[in-house]
Parts: C-alpha cells; sequence; structure tokens
C-alpha cells in the first residue's frame, strides 16, 4: 500500500463538483482538465491492493489494481473526456455534472477490490445515470428516468442481498472468483445481469436511453453495462450460465434492433447485442475468451459512442429520431455521415476496424473451447448485427428517399468528439497488436489471416445483399414494438387501475353497511336491552332447550 495514492475514482467526482459550480471558461477547463487528470491517477495505480481501510468493522480495498481494471477504467476516463468535448457547447451544466459523477462511480467499480465498495460505486452510477436521462428534460425523460431508477434500485437491492449473504456465510467481502452454486451467489449473479441488460428485464435500457439528450446518450452507452460485464469478469470467469444468457442477448438485440423505426432505439437494442457478445466470452471463462470480453468491452464503447454520436448530432439539427422522418441528410452532413459508417463497420466486425479484432477473439475462443453450436451462433449473429447497425442504421438515417431536409453538419466540437472515436475504431482494426498489450492475459493470437478476411467479408456482403433484397420489408413504419416492460407499462398499470376499482366498490359496500347499522341502531337496542328478547332474564326450561339445540347444531356440523 502506498500511502500517495489518488483514488482515481475521487479525482473525477471532484471534477464533476467543480463543474457544477463553475461556469464559462473555468467549467470547459475542468471538463478536459479532470479526465486527463484521472487518467494520470488511473495509470498510477499498480498491480494489487493499493489503499485499504475499514468499514463496519471490515477491511475494506477501495483501489486494487490490475491490467483489466486499468483497460477499464481508462476508457471510462476516456470516455469522460470524449463525451464531455462532445457536449460542452450544448448540454447544460447540471447534465455536465451528472454525467462526470457517472463516470466516476464506474472507475470506483473498476478498482474496487471488495464487494462493499463495488456496491457503494454501483449505487452512485444508478443515481447518476437516473439524473442524466432526467436531463432530457421532456415529459417522455422524466417517467422513463423514473422507470429506469426503479429497474436499477431493485437490481441494487437484489444485489445488495446477494453481498450481505456472502458476508454472512463466508465472513469475507473480497472481490475473488465464484460461481452460481447458491442463493447468494445468484442473488449477486441476477442484480449484475440486470446492470448488463439481460432480459427478462432489459427494456429499460431502450426505453431510457433514447429519452436522453442527444449529448446524455452517448455518457449512457458507455458505462452501466460496461462496468457490470467487468463485475462479471472479475466474479464470474467460467460460469457456463452465461453462455447461453448471452446468446440470448444477442438474438434478442437483433430482432428488436431491426423491429425498430427509431434511430436511438435501434442503437440502444444493438448495445444489449453486443453486450451479449461479452457474456458469452466470460461464460467461455478461458483467458483467450476473457481477453475477448475485455477488449469488445473496449472496442464497444468507442464505437456505439460514435454511433450515438452521428444520431445525437441528426436529432440535435433535425429534432427528428424517426427512421422514417429522415433520409437524404449525407448531402448537408457529411462528417456525420462518415463517422456514422465508420461506427456502423465497426459494430459489423467489418476486417481493419475495431470490432474484427476484438469479436473474432471470442468466436475463436468458443471455436477452441470445442463449443461448435456456439460459434456457429456467433458467426450468424454478426450477420444479424450488419443488418440491423451496419446496414439498416446508416441506410435509412442518411441515404434513403429524400426527407427534404437540408441541416447544418455538426458543430466543430462535436464533429472533434466523432473524428477521434472513429480514428481509435480504425487504429485498434488496423495496428491490434499495440492494444493487445493492455490486455489482462497474453495474447497469442493473429487477428488477420486470408482465411478468415474472407470468410467475413462473404458473411457480411451476402447480409448486406440480402438487406437490400428484402428492403421493402426492412422500411419501418409508424408502430410501436412491444417489449417486456409491458408487463409492468401496461399489464401492471391496468392491474393496478383493477385494484384501485375493487377497493372503491369496497370501501362504498363498507360506508353502506355502516349507515344501514347507523339506520338500524334503535332496533338492536330494542333487542337487547333488559326488555328486549336478548336481554330480559329467561326460564330455566327456556335456556335449556336452547342449550341442546345449539348443541345439537354443533355436534352436527362437527361430523359433516
Amino acid at each position: 500500500m502506498t500511502e500517495l495514492v489518488i483514488p482515481p475514482a475521487l479525482v473525477l467526482l471532484s471534477g464533476a463538483l467543480l463543474i457544477a459550480i463553475t461556469r464559462g471558461l473555468l467549467r470547459n477547463s475542468v471538463l478536459l482538465l479532470a479526465p486527463l487528470i484521472t487518467l494520470w491517477a488511473v495509470w498510477q495505480i499498480g498491480d494489487g491492493v493499493e489503499v485499504v481501510g475499514s468499514f463496519l468493522g471490515y477491511e475494506i480495498q477501495p483501489v486494487e489494481g490490475s491490467a483489466v481494471r486499468r483497460l477499464f477504467a481508462t476508457v471510462f476516463t476516456l470516455m469522460a473526456l470524449i463525451g464531455g468535448l462532445f457536449a460542452f457547447r450544448q448540454a447544460r451544466t447540471a447534465e455536465l455534472a451528472a454525467a462526470f459523477a457517472y463516470a466516476a462511480g464506474a472507475v470506483g467499480v473498476a478498482f474496487a477490490g471488495d464487494l462493499i465498495t463495488m456496491f457503494l460505486y454501483w449505487e452512485l452510477m444508478a443515481i447518476f445515470s437516473t439524473v442524466l436521462v432526467w436531463c432530457g428534460g421532456t415529459p417522455q425523460a422524466r417517467a422513463a428516468g423514473i422507470r429506469y431508477a426503479i429497474i436499477h434500485l431493485l437490481g441494487g437491492v437484489i444485489l445488495k442481498v446477494g453481498i450481505e449473504g456472502i458476508v454472512v456465510h463466508t465472513g469475507s467481502v473480497e472481490i475473488q472468483p465464484m460461481l452460481a452454486t447458491n442463493f447468494d451467489t445468484w442473488m449477486v449473479l441476477i442484480g449484475i445481469l440486470i446492470n448488463t441488460a439481460a432480459p427478462p428485464l432489459s427494456a429499460w435500457l431502450a426505453d431510457a436511453y433514447p429519452a436522453s439528450s442527444p449529448t446524455g446518450s452517448v455518457f449512457l452507452s458507455a458505462f452501466t453495462t460496461k462496468s457490470a460485464v467487468l463485475a462479471l469478469i472479475l466474479l464470474f470467469p467460467g460460469e457456463g450460465v452465461l453462455i447461453w444468457v448471452g446468446l440470448y442477448m444477442i438474438f434478442y438485440g437483433i430482432i428488436y434492433a431491426l423491429l425498430e423505426n427509431d434511430a436511438r432505439r435501434i442503437l440502444a437494442y444493438s448495445v444489449v447485442n453486443q453486450v451479449g457478445f461479452m457474456v458469452c466470452a466470460v461464460g467461455i471463462g478461458t483467458e483467450m475468451a476473457l481477453n475477448g470480453a475485455a477488449a469488445h468491452a473496449f472496442a464497444h464503447i468507442f464505437y456505439k459512442a460514435l454511433l450515438f454520436m452521428s444520431a445525437g448530432v441528426v436529432i440535435y439539427r433535425t429534432g427528428k429520431s424517426r427512421c422514417s422522418d429522415l433520409g437524404g441528410l449525407f448531402r448537408t452532413m457529411p462528417i456525420t455521415t462518415v463517422c456514422g459508417i465508420i461506427g456502423a463497420l465497426a459494430i459489423s466486425s467489418f476486417p481493419f476496424t475495431s470490432g474484427f479484432t476484438t469479436k473474432t477473439l471470442i468466436s475463436v475462443a468458443a471455436e477452441h473451447e470445442g463449443l461448435v453450436f456456439v460459434y456457429f451462433a456467433l458467426m450468424a449473429a454478426s450477420a444479424g448485427v450488419f443488418l440491423h447497425a451496419g446496414i439498416k442504421f446508416p441506410w435509412f438515417v442518411f441515404f434513403q428517399k429524400d426527407s427534404g431536409m437540408r441541416p447544418k453538419d455538426a458543430p466543430w466540437n462535436m464533429a472533434a468528439a466523432m473524428i477521434i472515436c472513429a480514428a481509435v475504431c480504425i487504429g485498434i482494426g488496423v495496428f491490434p497488436e499495440p492494444f493487445w498489450a493492455l490486455l489482462p492475459y497474453p495474447v497469442d493470437y493473429v487477428a488477420y489471416t486470408p482465411s478468415k478476411v474472407l470468410f467475413y467479408l462473404q458473411l457480411l456482403l451476402f447480409s448486406g445483399l440480402a438487406f437490400f433484397l428484402l428492403l421493402p420489408l426492412m422500411k419501418r413504419t409508424l408502430t410501436i414494438s412491444l417489449d417486456t416492460d409491458w408487463l409492468w407499462r401496461v399489464a401492471g398499470l391496468r392491474v393496478a387501475n383493477a385494484c384501485l376499482k375493487g377497493f372503491e366498490r369496497l370501501g362504498v359496500l363498507v360506508a353502506g353497511l355502516k349507515a344501514s347499522l347507523y339506520d338500524n341502531a334503535p332496533r338492536l337496542t330494542a333487542v337487547l336491552n333488559s326488555t328486549g328478547a336478548l336481554g330480559r332474564t329467561w326460564q330455566i326450561g327456556t335456556t335449556a332447550l336452547w342449550i341442546v339445540v345449539l348443541l345439537t347444531l354443533y355436534v352436527a356440523l362437527y361430523f359433516l
């Protein structure tokens, strides 16, 4: 332990506080300097526990370093920097401060060496990401933020129950690999999977991200799901159930993205799809697979941010997000169009983009483990990704029938942020070896071989051919895709309203009975007073007769 170690999360959190209380040039300087100082602090963290403390009688480790932790903390910090550059001229101060606090929570999770610290930063992310959704400033954003908060607080409660069970039964709060073999570990796993947007509680992502502002969705795409992937890497490597959860996420995301009309909802469902690749890789659990999960998370943050940036610029300039309202924008938005295409190619694993060099690590890991079905499912999914994100998104937004709109291209700060992300997507794709050095395990893998490049080109080109042959079926209309959130947004509301009406009727019935009793009170008093039928003194014979009758009825009912 080194006394001079500065927790990187606290640096970024301090930056968020300064952003909230400063204005103008000073605020903009903090937006750029805070992530740079945090990045320096990240790379001052060595391997092993760097900071130790005490909380409620337990030894906690707020800062623990390793290669995979530094990799995730690095990309989280870079996204705070690039996202700040993208947003600083358009976003409100509250949104920028919330975004940096949100990023600080993700960096804190990356370096958390114990379950208590991880949980505290986990909830910090939930709080400020909810604020970020609310900063969308519309009634839809406020409602989506409430639903988002409910789901994440539910996930936090489940995670906390699991952590408390582990602490009670093992006496340890240390983060270490485990398997879901009992109630405690299952609760931890479920709590983490909620943050990965694993079905059936995945609709929160497609509900909340498109409701945020054009700049807020860029930050939202980067932190929650990927910090959950890191938690899975640290806690559940090799947990077999994750393979099937990941595959389900992959195809679930593809199907719903193909059905969507809203540009940002397409990208939101593709987040679920891409995180499914990472979850599947964690389930495989080999060194190559874990390298693939970490590498793909890193690459995904950049190309997904690039896609959300291009969609955000379109919404910022046109005020429209539905594919059926867009088209022909390439004429006046060339920078946004080119950057959007680069992001689309990267997410589709096109050769010489980052997605190719990272996603193929996962498929090769499945092949090496003899998981034939998983391998072919991942290949089929790559074709599906090209359909919904590689072609559908840029085609309907930038190239389909001319919408008649001639908006300006991105402002300089938005364009600069997109160009940086596009450069990273191409740089990792063309020169993957320097990137391999950052991964948690040694990489013995050649990304580019003639057979592999040819295979992926054939796969993607035939997928593209299928898209244009089926183009009439791909055109979107003003429809709404029903997801599992229908159960609580529609069915749950109807059940609640029915219950309220039932209680109202019950209240009316009780009030009627009360009024009837009040009206008949004199009669009851007459029966019960000293001269009434039940109040006066009876003769012994009459009393004995009533006792016999009641005893006979009791015996008859008993034997029935």
